[in-house]
């Protein structure tokens, strides 16, 4: 059987009244001249909400289109605004996930608070599917956040989410979690596949019509990946993940973002009064000791973002007790620590395959960088050795399989932290104003174990 084609209507641009003929008056509104014609599409995303006129789109010159300015909302938390590209994009879709406990219900109302003062104009949703509005309330008051402008809706049925939002029409959108959502047209078991890309895909569609934001918090599996189907993160704009360390320390780091860079990290500390942004976070991945640095010890300078770090690796070496090594490190990646260990082991002559290997990092972030090479290498060999490295030195470059020492990005940034902070000496791959060239493993050895 054929397929029912779409039927052509006509809609006012200034009050959405649909009807089959084009008028030059509208008789809903009185506009004049209003009508544009558009097409009858029971599945465009504003269907879903009561208006099936699909407004027909044709293309036009790239070079023509004007670029969007002031098209983002600043929060007014400093560390979320700088993950998600200096505020929350219009017309985008942001997907945050986490373990249970770690905040995100935290920090959703700090957002909603902090909307609701930069756009006062605006009003913010903050739908709960998890709590009461009481519940809710109670951690505010706690946090002494001030909810005025903030309306909140406690359902989980979709239908109940799009009345509230065709009736408020909220600039900021907040959906704690998309798990607890459902829709009586997939089904009435929420969390499943169906309706998660279902009830994810109408409200995604509501605010991509709209100068709106939707920011959706998401349940974790036990390897810490957002719960449900990977096409729910590819249908949004920005994906973020919320992690911390053994401490009150949490991290912020942006998995996907279309508007932004994915290397920026937002750090908080949780307190009484909810998150706080961290002002100085250089200072908190360095132990200050009374007295010498013990054995196994390296300082790293790591950049994340648009931000240096100085951090501390810390590594223990001791005899393994089963007939293979193994690594421990879930700060460090486990295959990155065998291979910097290998290359120690054929470089140098110091053995390690008879090693079990333990790493840390102090602050408890979590390291990608490749420029950590040359100091988790250092950092092995002084734990292997029992001869500890001078605290005041930093260690930077990544480390080849044929022990050479290669250059990083950013490298002069990297030492001006370092001196910043009181470091009197930089090893890296290149002679920079304030640097020690080192080439290899070995001149980085002899270099730091002159001794």
């Amino acid at each position: 059987m054929a397929k029912k084609k779409n039927s052509i209507i006509f809609k006012c641009t200034e009050c959405s009244y649909t009807q089959p003929t084009w008028l030059g008056r509208c008789p809903e509104c009185g506009a004049w001249n209003s009508f544009e014609e558009c097409v009858s599409d029971p599945n465009s995303s504003a269907a879903a909400f009561g208006n099936t006129a699909a407004q027909i789109v044709r293309p036009v010159p790239l070079e023509s289109v004007s670029a969007q300015q002031n098209s983002r909302f600043c929060t007014g938390i400093k560390e979320f605004d700088r993950v998600v590209g200096g505020g929350a994009m219009k017309r985008s879709a942001i997907l945050i996930g986490g373990e249970p406990g770690i905040g995100k219900s935290t920090l959703m109302i700090q957002i909603a608070a902090g909307i609701a003062k930069t756009v006062p104009e605006g009003k913010v949703l903050y739908i709960s599917g998890e709590e009461s509005a009481g519940q809710i309330k109670s951690r505010a008051d706690r946090m002494k956040v001030n909810t005025k402008g903030i309306e909140i809706l406690c359902t989980m049925r979709l239908e109940d989410i799009k009345d509230a939002l065709n009736s408020l029409s909220p600039v900021f959108v907040i959906v704690d979690s998309i798990q607890t959502t459902y829709s009586l047209e997939a089904g009435l078991v929420p969390g499943t596949v169906n309706q998660l890309k279902y009830c994810a895909n109408e409200l995604i569609g509501w605010v991509k019509e709209r100068d709106s934001v939707l920011m959706m918090s998401a349940h974790v599996t036990k390897e810490g990946t957002i719960a449900g189907p990977k096409s729910l993160e590819h249908m949004v704009d920005t994906v973020i993940s919320f992690e911390r360390n053994d401490d009150e320390i949490r991290f912020l780091r942006s998995q996907k973002n279309r508007f932004g860079s994915i290397d920026e990290l937002g750090i908080f500390a949780m307190t009484d009064t909810g998150l706080e942004c961290v002002t100085d976070p250089s200072a908190m991945f360095i132990t200050k000791r009374i007295g010498p640095t013990p054995a196994g010890i390296a300082n790293a300078a790591v950049f994340e973002g648009s931000r240096t770090f100085i951090v501390e690796i810390q590594a223990l070496t001791v005899p393994a007790k089963a007939n293979t090594s193994r690594v421990y490190s879930d700060k460090v990646d486990s295959a990155r620590v065998a291979r910097v260990a290998a290359v120690l082991e054929k470089r140098t002559g110091l053995c390690f395959s008879d090693q079990d290997l333990y790493i840390n990092v102090a602050g408890g972030i979590k390291l990608t960088e490749s420029s950590i090479d040359a100091a988790l290498a250092a950092a092995l060999y002084s734990a292997r050795t029992d001869i500890a490295i001078d605290g005041t030195t930093v260690v930077t470059g990544e480390l080849s399989l044929a022990g050479e020492i290669r250059p990083v990005y950013r490298l002069k940034q990297r030492i001006k932290t370092a001196v910043e902070l009181g470091f009197t000496k930089v090893l890296a791959p290149e002679s920079e104003n304030g640097s020690v060239k080192i080439s290899n493993i070995k001149e980085m050895i002899k270099t730091l174990f002159a001794k």
